[in-house]
């Protein structure tokens, strides 16, 4: 997990500065490789403060199709990928309107979303109940 030190440092330094660290994955069962690898990496980002919710992507449906970062409920980040879900790159978003918009979808993921504890236990299962079925 060497790669992972400067990441998990930063946000062990933030969180004991007082600043929160929140995030919704929303996500597609069963998982993927690449959200079963988050779902892995977030025990220990959690670890070090920083909270990450799970949310299934059919009780997303009012929420936008696209990824995007808030800092600080000010600053909005729209990421842009390709089909292929290739990042392409980020754009700043300053529209306040946009932003307020952005706000509201983001606490009613984070309000529908499950923690990564109690999701991960409950994909487990669900892993576990499939290979049986198989």
């Amino acid at each position: 997990m060497a790669w992972f030190h400067n990441w998990l440092t930063m946000i062990r330094d933030a969180t004991a500065e007082g600043r929160r660290f929140t995030r919704v994955r929303v996500v597609t069962t069963p998982l993927t490789d690449y959200s079963r690898f988050g779902v892995f990496c977030s025990k220990y980002t959690n670890e070090a403060g920083e909270e990450i919710r799970y949310l299934a992507r059919n009780d997303a449906a009012d929420l936008p199709n696209y990824d995007y970062w808030l800092f600080d409920s000010r600053k909005l980040v729209k990421m842009h990928f390709d089909e292929c879900e290739n990042f392409l790159g980020a754009e700043v978003i300053d529209d306040p309107a946009v932003i307020v918009q952005h706000n509201y979808w983001r606490d009613a993921a984070w309000h529908r979303a499950m923690r990564r504890d109690e999701f991960a236990t409950e994909e487990n299962h669900r892993n576990h109940q499939r290979s049986r079925s198989t």
